[in-house]
């Protein structure tokens, strides 16, 4: 006997990045695509080059049914700690949503305590077009706010490295001190 399955016809993907980074928001994005408007190309926005993504989210931002951004800042970072954090960020993206999604795919292991359905898959930004989409979203726009406080700190190279603890981040952080954009809780993990 077959099992039958509520049919969700308005389902979000929902993905984050910043999670490893040193400085910087953790952004997460929820997307709701529209299937009269197909976005093809689809995948991890890590694995496409910054041309590919650019255009990808020009498509997203004209093409989808609803997409949002929701941001943790620093100082909510080193108060929540990464995991309240990220799931905080998402929880902000879905209530940013325009229209309400029936149903979740969030990318990783953790499901989201909230009144809509939801499931965690790992990977879920190789697997699920909506996860893609939002992994695109969220990389894009944390990753412009990453020039934009370049252009603010020049001496942190946060152009090259986005906030991640790369050498240049930290001989700059040992040199000029951290700004308020860095993460305090992660201050004695770059000195050991």
């Amino acid at each position: 006997m077959k099992k039958s399955f509520p049919c969700y016809i308005r389902t979000a993907g929902i993905d984050e990045v910043g999670v490893g980074a040193i400085a910087g928001d953790i952004v997460s994005s929820a997307v709701i695509l529209d299937s009269k408007f197909p976005i093809f190309g689809l995948q991890d926005s890590k694995k496409i080059s910054l041309k590919k993504r650019l255009f990808l989210y020009e498509q997203i931002v004209k093409n989808a049914y609803s997409w949002s951004i929701g941001r943790v800042s620093c100082k909510e970072i080193d108060i929540l700690r990464v995991s309240k954090a990220i799931e905080l960020s998402m929880i902000r993206a879905i209530n940013r949503l325009m229209i309400k999604p029936t149903f979740i795919f969030i990318d990783g292991v953790k499901t989201l305590n909230i009144s809509i359905p939801n499931v965690s898959i790992i990977k879920g930004d190789n697997i699920v077009e909506e996860i893609s989409a939002a992994s695109i979203i969220a990389k894009v726009s944390r990753d412009n706010s990453m020039v934009i406080l370049d252009k603010i700190f020049p001496k942190y190279g946060f152009l090259n490295h986005k906030g991640y603890c790369t050498s240049q981040h930290v001989c700059a952080l040992k040199k000029y001190g951290f700004t308020k954009f860095h993460r305090r809780s992660y201050r004695l993990k770059l000195y050991q």
